[in-house]
This record gives structure tokens, C-alpha cells and sequence, in this order.
């Protein structure tokens, strides 16, 4: 019986899966959601690449790789700028027509309470109430965060953080992290008092929310800024992955231009403040999708420094990166890896294109952890790893998700959801345990 079970695994890991041609075009997410907006509203599509003086999808990626940018690319003022962003999500909410639909583009008309959700007449109005009114609340503040993450791109968040005053054990959410911040009051107080806050809502074309509204909208974008850090420290706490013994290494698989696009040498500093006394701390960034930059060197062939953040980049299918630069020594083995929404649920072609990954994650038993925006990800995100026999240990809500609220831009009555709200730990296959399991009952016997 054991003979059968070590013949079929041996079966199992061997095994070579291949990536069907259509998987190919699937690897770039922006071109499913390109084509989930026009599903929901017809020609949304084009609104977009429109505001952005672009006359294709192919034109779009490669401005967002860096490649290439339109002769006549370009924002001339702020308020151009915040028009262009605002009229992405201008169609009504009920029957879908765009603007340039409407027989007077000008009768489009906002919800007076969210600022957010557009109607072509009362009528429309009227009918979608039922629906609107439970995301309401919500979608107010998804309009307010959709224009004060504009702060983080001119520096203003996050503030300057200190050294963890507590272990990282005792800092279980946002709450134990906010107490920890020196004169709290004080940063958020410059943030809200500075020059680009104030060009802000001089440009917006909305009125400016209370105080109270925008304090809490920037410790919401502070929230979302700091998640990833922090979510791959709760996996390294979650695994027992200890960076004080000796350098770690980090993959962030399926990394695309979310993580990379004006990426800093900076941005996860946090990591090393939250395990002080760290050996070295690097953190690899692969994927189709990565923004290539300055910041995305190449992976380290020797120890980074002590206790700092080194991150690093590689363009490319996961497995690819693993049998060119892995396996020949010109970049160090994983002591986690970490997808941030990697999407595999959503499609044939992006699950076939992660297949060779998580056959890959399962044979080498790596530690990894994904995390998902909702229910339903985490649900038939399970389904394919039972599929593939995949163990997973846990799953559930991360505490540090980010708090900031992002609206379904095609579908505003659907419920605005958050990054990195749960998560999923895996290691190894079904099998591998069982066989294990098999040898300590011989052992015992």
C-alpha cells in the first residue's frame, strides 16, 4: 500500500504540466478587467484609454511598463487631471449609458449623498435606490479615498514611522500599530494642513469632506500603504520564519504594476522595523506585470545587509524565474512566498497560467501564503488547491488588511471591498502528509 502511495506521487510531482496558448494572453489581469468594465457597461473601456490620449489596450500596457508613452500623453492642470479620473466612473448606474449615449450628455447627474454614483435621469435614480442604498455609506468614503491616495504619489503619506516600540508578536491589528506612532495627532495633522492636501480639494471638483472624514480617509490610506509589509510579516509569524537567525528571502509571486508601478527602495521598510535585529531581509518581486525600474534590480547572488529591506525584481512567469535563476544559483531559494491577490479563481487562462506555480509551491513544500478581497475569492481559490491536492493550513481574515474601501469601478452596487481582507496559508501536498503520517505509524509499529 505505501509502495502504491510513493509510486503515485512520484507520478504526481514528475509531472510536467504544460499552459494552453490561450493562457498566454491571460497572464495580463488589466485585460480581464478591461473586459469585465465593458461587460458591465458597453464602451467603458474606451472611456478610459480616451482620458488617457490612448487608442488601445496595447498602447496602454506598454505606457504602464514604461515602454513607450503617447506623443500627446499628458495632464496640463490638476483639475484636467481629476476630471479625466472622475469621468472613468461616469455612466449611470442603472441602465449603463455612458454620456456620449445620452441625448444631453449634461443631464448625468451625481448622488448627492456618496458624491460617487452618477444617474441619467430620476427616473434611473428612483429604480436603483434599493440597490444603491445599501453601499451608500461606503461608496462615500471610496470617493474620498480614491482622491487622497493622490498624497501617496507626492510623499505626503505615509508619515515617518519610528522603531517598533513592542514585539511584533503583541501588535495583533491596526489599533496596536496606530498606538505605537509618536505624536500621532501631529503627523496627521500635517497631512491634512499640507500644500498638496489643499491643491487637492482646490482641483477635485466635489467639495471638500469634514475634517473628521479626511482624518479618517488618510489613516485608511496609511492602512492600505503599510498592509503589504505587514501582511508578509504576519506569514513570517504565521510560519515561524525567523529572520534574526540568519537572511530571508521573500517571493512576491504574480507581482504586477500594483506593486511596482513608482515603487520606492523604501516601501517595506517596515518589514525590518518589525523584526529588529534582522540578518538581512529580501523581498523579490516576479511577474509578467512588474514595472521595470531602477528599484527592481536584480535578485542578490550573496547576503543583503543587516537589518534592511532589500527588494529586487524579476520579469517573468514564476517557473521560469525558478528553472533560470533558482536552479542555477543566480538567485537564493525562498523562505516564503507570498501572492497578493493572485486571481487564479477568475479565469481558465490565468489558472492555467498559474498552474506550473502552484504545482511548483506544492513539490518544493514551500511555505506560502495568498490572500483575496473577498468570500467568494477565498472559496474557489480553495476549490483549485483541493484540486491539486495542495495542503492548506489555515485561512481566514488578515489583520492587516488594508482599510481603504475599492468600489467594482463598472458595477457601484455591488459591495466595495478591501485588499488583503483574507488570506490562505499553504505547505506542501495532501499526500506528502499522509506519507508522513504512514512512516511515523511503520516507525511506531
Amino acid at each position: 500500500m505505501s509502495q502504491k502511495k510513493s509510486a503515485s506521487r512520484s507520478n504526481r510531482t514528475r509531472q510536467k504540466p504544460t499552459v494552453s496558448p490561450n493562457a498566454a494572453s491571460s497572464y495580463y489581469t488589466d485585460s480581464l478587467g478591461f473586459m469585465a468594465m465593458d461587460s458591465n457597461v458597453p464602451g467603458l473601456s474606451n472611456v478610459i484609454l480616451q482620458k488617457l490620449n490612448m487608442k488601445s489596450y496595447d498602447e496602454y500596457r506598454l505606457a504602464l511598463t514604461g515602454t513607450s508613452l503617447p506623443t500627446n500623453y499628458g495632464i496640463r492642470t490638476y483639475s484636467e487631471m481629476f476630471q479625466k479620473m472622475e469621468d472613468t466612473y461616469k455612466f449611470c448606474a442603472q441602465c449603463k449609458k455612458l454620456p456620449a449615449h445620452l441625448s444631453d450628455p449634461r443631464s448625468m447627474r451625481r448622488c448627492k449623498r456618496c458624491q460617487n454614483v452618477y444617474y441619467c435621469s430620476s427616473e434611473c435614480q428612483r429604480e436603483n435606490w434599493a440597490s444603491h442604498k445599501k453601499f451608500c455609506r461606503k461608496l462615500k468614503l471610496a470617493a474620498i479615498d480614491r482622491l487622497v491616495e493622490w498624497l501617496i504619489f507626492t510623499g505626503d503619506i505615509p508619515f515617518p514611522t519610528g522603531p517598533w516600540k513592542q514585539s511584533h508578536l503583541e501588535v495583533k491589528n491596526w489599533e496596536d500599530w496606530f498606538s505605537m506612532q509618536e505624536d500621532l495627532e501631529d503627523k496627521l495633522g500635517n497631512i491634512m494642513s499640507s500644500r498638496y492636501m489643499q491643491m487637492l480639494w482646490s482641483n477635485a471638483g466635489k467639495p471638500r469632506p469634514e475634517n473628521s472624514d479626511l482624518n479618517e480617509s488618510v489613516k485608511r490610506l496609511i492602512c492600505d500603504f503599510f498592509s503589504r509589509p505587514l501582511s508578509i510579516g504576519f506569514a513570517m509569524d504565521s510560519f515561524s520564519v525567523n529572520p534574526n537567525g540568519g537572511p530571508i528571502t521573500i517571493h512576491v509571486v504574480g507581482a504586477s504594476h500594483i506593486e511596482t508601478l513608482n515603487i520606492r527602495t523604501t516601501d517595506y521598510d517596515e518589514l525590518a522595523k518589525m523584526f529588529p535585529g534582522n540578518q538581512g531581509l529580501e523581498v523579490v518581486m516576479v511577474g509578467p506585470e512588474i514595472v521595470e525600474s531602477p528599484v527592481m534590480r536584480p535578485p542578490l547572488t550573496a547576503f543583503g545587509p543587516r537589518g534592511r529591506v532589500y527588494l529586487s525584481g524579476y520579469k517573468g512567469l514564476y517557473h521560469i524565474f525558478w528553472e533560470t535563476m533558482i536552479e542555477t544559483k543566480q538567485a537564493a531559494r525562498p523562505d516564503l512566498v507570498v501572492g497578493f491577490h493572485p486571481g487564479f479563481h477568475a479565469s481558465q487562462g490565468l489558472a492555467e497560467g498559474w498552474l506550473p506555480t502552484l504545482l511548483l509551491l506544492r513539490d518544493f513544500h514551500i511555505p506560502a501564503m495568498f490572500t483575496m478581497y473577498s468570500e467568494h475569492e477565498l472559496k474557489y481559490s480553495l476549490q483549485i488547491l483541493a484540486e491539486l491536492d495542495t495542503n492548506v493550513l489555515a485561512s481566514g481574515p488578515l489583520p492587516f488588511s488594508s482599510l481603504k474601501f475599492e468600489q467594482v469601478q463598472s458595477d457601484p452596487n455591488k459591495p466595495p471591498v478591501n485588499s488583503n481582507a483574507l488570506y490562505l496559508l499553504l505547505k506542501g501536498s495532501t499526500w506528502q502528509d499522509e506519507a508522513a503520517n504512514m512512516g511515523e505509524l511503520e516507525a511506531a509499529s
